[in-house]
């Protein structure tokens, strides 16, 4: 089986405004990738640093039901696991508030069983990570960052980025854009959002985003346009792959999903544009829930 490692931060997540009733529950872009895989059938690694409390041991437990393995995962004696806050409006779209300053995750790298953990984690398939991961280290852990994916794509693995960005993580958006652009040439596959895109590059269609990442050095780009759809671009051609109108309950993890189903159909063998469409079918189930992640069994029939 392809071996996946995914690097980021997962959190407690607290979806609810105050005064209705809330939902404790775990999230994180990297982390709802990774459960999706999981719930698709394949066996994805997380990667991160967690605690040695009871809410890390929680959190742990939870990942590891749903088919996550935990190999990857280092512990810090001190530090805790990151929390974030989802409202909602009316119409379902989301803002977040983060209280993460000290997490687990952000001291990865300083944990001496980090050096151990990379060296396995260089011999993956495909390693998944986002402009989140990078904005929760230092520009040296960045480098480090991209050496493991220059080891991977040097292999002849797959590196995977989702250049999400979150202002609230950066000093601001010039930091992010040299980050990215300085981890572009290691991506063989880019999944970004036109939205951040126009963000940090000043840059909102499609065509003209995916002919960026192209010349960066990605052999693949899908471009996250929302409501539009997605616009895909890769060796054999490229399409616009739309996606239905849907009224959304929550739109957390709506990105995370499509990647993680775009990504499944991929290495299962489907096309980019039928990759698509299974990506904006998953995304489409997702925002019908609460939270990042929806309940098990309201994926369980969705397979590529």
């Amino acid at each position: 089986m392809t071996r996946i490692v995914a690097f980021g931060e997962g959190m407690i997540e607290i979806a609810g405004n105050i005064g209705s009733t809330g939902l404790i529950g775990y999230g994180g872009d990297v982390l709802n990738v990774t459960v999706a895989l999981a719930r698709l059938g394949l066996a994805p690694s997380f990667m991160t640093a967690l605690g040695v409390d009871v809410w890390s041991g929680e959190l742990a437990d939870a990942w590891a039901a749903e088919g996550v393995d935990l190999s990857l995962i280092a512990r810090h004696p001190d530090r805790v696991p990151g929390l974030y806050g989802i409202r909602t409006d009316a119409e379902g779209e989301r803002t977040f508030i983060y209280w993460r300053g000290v997490s687990a995750a952000r001291f990865f790298f300083q944990l001496a069983e980090s050096e151990a953990l990379l060296k396995q984690a260089a011999q993956a398939d495909v390693l998944f990570l986002s402009g989140i991961t990078l904005s929760l280290y230092n520009a040296a852990a960045q480098r480090r960052i991209g050496d493991l994916a220059e080891t991977i794509r040097e292999r002849g693995g797959q590196v995977v980025f989702d250049g999400n960005y979150r202002p609230n993580g950066w000093p601001d958006a010039r930091a992010a854009a040299d980050a990215f652009d300085a981890f572009a040439p290691y991506v063989s596959l880019a999944l970004p959002t036109a939205g951040d895109e126009q963000l940090l590059h000043g840059i909102g269609d499609g065509e003209t985003i995916a002919r960026r990442w192209h010349q960066a050095g990605a052999e693949e780009v899908v471009v996250k346009l929302g409501a539009e759809g997605a616009y895909v671009s890769h060796p054999g051609g490229t399409h616009l792959v739309t996606t239905e109108a849907l009224t959304p309950v929550d739109t957390t993890g709506a990105g995370d999903a499509f990647d993680a189903g775009y990504l499944a159909a991929r290495l299962a063998g489907r096309a980019p544009a039928a990759a698509a469409a299974f990506g904006h079918r998953l995304a489409g189930e997702t925002i019908m829930h609460r939270g990042a992640i929806p309940p098990r069994d309201a994926v369980a029939a969705i397979r590529p």
